[in-house]
């Protein structure tokens, strides 16, 4: 079987470079400028509205194991949390565990029109199906998580 995984974030990322989670950038970007950037609106999406689906590591952790503990199984399943959510979220999350910051739109960048994903949600009927039955941790509990790991 396989997992196809959607945008993962947690703690231990700073090693990743510019390939760190979203929530990792923009908590950076507050620690260091006190500003979280996010794209203009672009393909008919407002102001850091772009979605995608956020999925804490922990719940990565969790399929991966009920999967390996449990019969074998053959198929490909998503990995998410099965609802989108906004970057505008993710920052204004931040922005309110920290006490401080705000948000600033930059222009969308011109060599990523027509490449960037601006909504990516997992379809989670086949894990449903194959057993996987546990809620997902919401976007607010899992930046909570982390910045509580990350101390």
């Amino acid at each position: 079987m396989g997992l196809r995984y959607f945008n993962v974030y947690g703690p231990r990322e700073d090693h990743k470079g510019r390939m760190m989670s979203v929530l990792h950038q923009l908590l950076r970007q507050l620690r260091e400028t006190g500003v979280c950037k996010l794209f203009q609106g672009t393909e008919g999406y407002g102001d850091g509205e772009q979605v995608r689906d956020f999925v804490h590591v922990g719940d990565i952790v969790d399929i991966g194991l009920h999967f390996a503990e449990g019969p074998a199984r053959q198929g490909i399943y998503n990995a998410g949390t099965g609802k989108a959510r906004s970057f505008n979220a993710i920052a204004q999350a931040l922005i309110k565990h920290l006490g401080k910051g705000r948000i600033e739109y930059i222009p969308f960048p011109a060599e990523l029109k027509g490449k960037y994903q601006s909504f990516t949600q997992a379809d989670l009927t086949g894990l449903r199906a194959a057993g996987y039955t546990r809620p997902m941790t919401e976007l607010e509990e899992g930046i909570r998580l982390t910045l509580a790991e990350l101390g």
